[in-house]
Parts: C-alpha cells; structure tokens; sequence
C-alpha cells in the first residue's frame, strides 16, 4: 500500500484520490508498483493542469469566442469530475469556476464593446445620411459629386447594424445619391442643349462676321462689329469642342476687317497730321494781318488764306478747334474793323449823331444860365437843383461827342 498527500493504492491495486467530498476511485494498477500507479496518475494530472493553463492564456490573450471557451471548459470540467488523476483536483475546479467567470466577464465585455461599436456605427451612418442628403440639393456638381463617392467609401468601412436599421438608413443613403444624380444628369442635359443652341448662334455670328471682313464702310460695320460681339457674348458657351474654334475663326474675321481699317486710318491719320501743319502755316499768316490798319488789303489778304484753307481738306480732330479757333478770331477781328468804318462813314448815323450833339449842348448852356441866374438872386436851393440836372447832361454829352468822334468829327 502506497500513498501521497492528494492520493493512495490499497492492497487490491486501485487507486484512489483525496477530494473535499472524500476519496474516488481513480482506476486501478495491476502493472506495477503502487509508486508507479501514483506517479502515472500524478502526471495525469499534470496534463490537466497544463491544458488549464493553456485555455486561461488564450482566454487572457486571444479572441477565442465564448461559446469555444465554454466548450474547452466544459471539457475540461468532464476529465477532472472523472477522477482519473491524482492531485488538488478541488483547485482545478476552482480554476475552471473562475475562467468561466472570466469567459462570462469577456462576454459581457464584448456584448457592451459590440453594443458601443454598434451605436457609434450607427450615428457615423446617421451623419453620412444627413449629409448625403444635404448634398442631394448641392448644385456644386464636381465638388458634391465627389464628397458622396467618399461618403460612400466611408460607410463600406463601417461595421453593419440590425438588418432592419442598416437598411433603412442605407435606402435614406442610396435615395439622396440617387437624386443628387438625378439633377446633375437633368442640368448636364439641359447644359448640353444649351451648349448646342450657342453653337448654332455662334455659326451664324461667325458667318456673318465673314461676310463683313472685307467691307470698307468702315463706321457702321464696326459698329455692326461691336453688336456682334455683344451677341457672342450673351449666347453662352458652346461645347468644348466648338468653343475655341468658333471663337478663332470669328476673331479672325474682325482682325481681317479692323486691320485693313487701321491701314486706312494710318494713311489717313499721316495725311490729317500734314493737313494740319499746313492750316496753321495759314493760321499764322492769317494772323499776321492783325491789328487792322488797311481794312480793304486785310479783307483781300484773307480771302486768299480762307480759299487755300477750304482747299486743304481734314485735320485730325481733336486739333481741330484749336487751329480752326485761330482763323475765327483773325476773321471776327477784321469783321469789327468793317463795322467800326461802317459806322465812321454812314451818313445818317453821323447825322443822328450831331443832331443829338447839338441838342445836348444847346440844354447844357442854358442849364448853366439858368444856374448863373439862381445865384444871383440867391437861390441856392434852386441852383443846386439845376447843378444836378446839369451834371447828368454834361454826361449824356461827353458821351455823344465820343460817339461823333468816331465819325471823324
């Protein structure tokens, strides 16, 4: 008979083990020593207490399910409860009574993980939902078009919830990518049918600027020019394709027609410039005849300058009131001089004017005796009165004689 702490063999052969609820049978040992029969239930036990370690590590370390982890100690707990092994099997029930506390605590854990994951998958699906349905009315195509391919990125990446909530929050997702398509598609088609009705008004505003480009009336086909322009520009844009070589072919044309215009408008500009030298040469000649002093040779002298004037043509425009501005005052200056020896030589004016000379001479002597008369007899009142009178007189003809002066007399 053979024992240790945690087991014995009796005479018999079997082999028992110690546990709280008293000795069980282990098996029995007829092929040796009892020292034998223990250790060979020793190192059983051993074993078991090897795979208990192994499954506590892997329940520590690994993200072994707990449904698995159930299994392994359930089989386990069938080996130890069968008593083929001697040792502190009461211990390694405990230790099985603690891993599977241990499994339910990592399953709860991850019960609340996945719940967590869960609720936070669903407001990320929520946001994309909400955005991609703001985007559903953006007309900023390109920009709106490539932030929903994100979002559509975003949410593969997103762990699924409850069949019934991830499909409706992914029919919200698909129907605003849906309608979002839908607008853009309308307002490209829409786009392109405005595109083609510029095309067929720029064709028609190329052919005619063609037809223009070698016109010489140069005043109302530039202006027709600038109308076309403004119609160009009001038609939109054509496509793509069209555009620049519409644009080409009917700037073209109005290079065509502005150039040979500028050519003109030079050759004409180089002969103004000349023609302008020209008039004030005759400007200062003109001018020369000033002041006055032989009205009948100045009046001859430019008549002359006046005909070769007439005859020179155009000066450019913006010299034109200053140069024409000097021939007016020679001429409005000799004009003068006409009515100034018109008056000096027309006899009822003179006549009108000695008359009235006379008659103001006449009303100023008497005035004067008549105030020589008052002081004699000492009116001064009288005399002052007149003096008065005799004053604004003697103005009147002062200013008379001035006037006979200038007819020579």
């Amino acid at each position: 008979m053979s024992s240790d702490p945690w087991g014995r063999v009796d005479e018999t052969g079997t082999v028992y083990v110690r546990t709280a609820d008293g000795e069980q049978v282990v098996g029995s040992w007829q092929a040796g020593s009892p020292e034998e029969a223990l250790a060979y239930f020793e190192r059983k036990y051993e074993g078991l207490v090897v795979e208990i370690g192994l499954l506590e590590r892997r329940v520590r370390t690994t993200d072994l399910s707990a449904k698995d982890a159930q299994a392994a100690i359930a089989h386990l707990r069938e080996q130890v409860d069968a008593h083929h092994a001697v040792g502190d099997l009461d211990a390694l029930r405990t230790r099985l009574d603690k891993l599977v506390q241990t499994v339910e605590s990592r399953r709860e854990e991850r019960k609340a993980q996945r719940a967590k994951q869960s609720d936070e998958a669903r407001s990320a699906k929520e946001t994309l939902v909400a955005e991609a349905e703001e985007l559903a009315a953006s007309e900023q195509w390109r920009a709106a078009g490539e932030r929903l391919r994100a979002l559509v990125d975003t949410w593969k990446g997103l762990p699924r919830l409850d069949r019934k909530s991830d499909d409706e929050l992914w029919h919200r997702f698909s129907h605003a990518r849906s309608a979002f398509s839908k607008r853009r598609k309308a307002h490209f088609a829409q786009l392109d049918a405005q595109r083609e009705e510029a095309r067929k008004i720029k064709e028609r505003l190329v052919a005619e600027a063609e037809a223009l480009s070698d016109s010489t009336d140069w005043g109302p086909t530039a202006a027709r020019y600038r109308e076309l322009m403004t119609e160009w520009k009001a038609a939109g844009r054509a496509q793509r394709e069209h555009e620049d070589d519409l644009w080409n072919r009917f700037r073209g044309a109005q290079d065509v027609f502005f150039a040979a215009r500028g050519a003109v408008f030079a050759e004409r500009d180089a002969e103004q410039a000349e023609n302008l030298k020209l008039k004030e040469e005759l400007a200062g000649e003109a001018e020369k005849l000033l002041p006055v002093t032989d009205l009948k040779s100045a009046r001859a002298a430019f008549r002359s300058i006046n005909e070769r004037w007439e005859a020179i043509g155009h000066v450019p425009r913006d010299a034109r009131p200053k140069v024409e501005g000097r021939m007016h005052a020679v001429e409005r200056a000799i004009q003068e001089s006409e009515e100034a020896e018109w008056r000096r030589t027309n006899p009822e004016a003179r006549a009108r004017a000695e008359g009235l000379t006379g008659q103001l001479q006449a009303a100023v002597d008497k005035l004067k005796g008549q105030i020589e008369a008052a002081r004699a007899s000492g009116n001064d009142a009288k005399a002052g009165k007149l003096q008065q009178e005799l004053d604004g007189r003697q103005a009147l003809l002062d200013q008379a004689l001035k006037g006979l002066q200038e007819f020579g007399g």
